[in-house]
């Protein structure tokens, strides 16, 4: 719009140095415009006569532009920048140094683990060993009494038997006497009779 303005002011100060001229312009416009026509001419910023003024503000605009972006604008947003790099690095350290701690979290968690399962290892291997010691000791117990048992059966079954035997004997002893003399009529002496069944069982 300042650019238009001085294109305009450009045009009334040309219009000035010719009022005669001017006036039969004006004149003519009023007339044209007057029966309906149109006034016909160059768009002002299209103009070669108005590029030096516009030249002018441009770069009036530029150097406002540029200083206002320098000075105010660029200043925060490299702060902006710089503000969200600290955070950002902030942040990337803190989640490396909370790897790390999770890391050795990590590792000692598992020589824990690595150390309660050996401890356990070894608890069971002495409770089998102590296990199998009282098993054994139980055995052998179990064993010898059940030898000493055995042993003292059997002694008592030779000796049932030897009794068996003796009274076995005095009856065989007697029965034969008795055969003897009521078939001879002749008494046999007991002591050789026992002689000679012992003397037959023998061989």
């Amino acid at each position: 719009m300042a650019i238009i303005s001085s294109a305009y002011a450009a045009q009334e100060a040309s219009q000035e140095i010719n009022p005669a001229e001017g006036g039969a312009e004006n004149a003519g416009a009023a007339g044209s415009l007057a029966h309906g026509g149109v006034q016909k001419g160059a768009f002002p910023p299209f103009d070669t006569s108005n590029f030096a003024p516009q030249l002018v503000w441009l770069v009036l605009i530029f150097g406002v532009l540029y200083l206002l972006m320098s000075r105010l604008a660029l200043p925060r947003v490299a702060t902006i920048l710089s503000t969200r790099e600290t955070t950002i690095g902030a942040d990337l350290d803190a989640a490396r140094e909370s790897q790390a701690k999770a890391q050795a979290a990590d590792a000692q968690n598992n020589a824990t683990l690595r150390t309660k399962k050996e401890e356990a290892q070894t608890i069971g291997r002495e409770a089998q060993q102590k296990i199998a010691a009282e098993v054994g000791a139980l055995r052998s117990s179990a064993e010898k009494k059940f030898a000493e048992e055995i042993a003292a059966a059997e002694a008592r079954i030779a000796a049932e038997k030897a009794r068996a035997m003796t009274s076995v004997e005095g009856i065989a002893t007697e029965a034969a006497a008795a055969i003897v003399a009521k078939l001879t009529g002749a008494q046999v002496d007991g002591a050789k009779l026992s002689a000679a069944y012992r003397d037959a069982t023998t061989h």
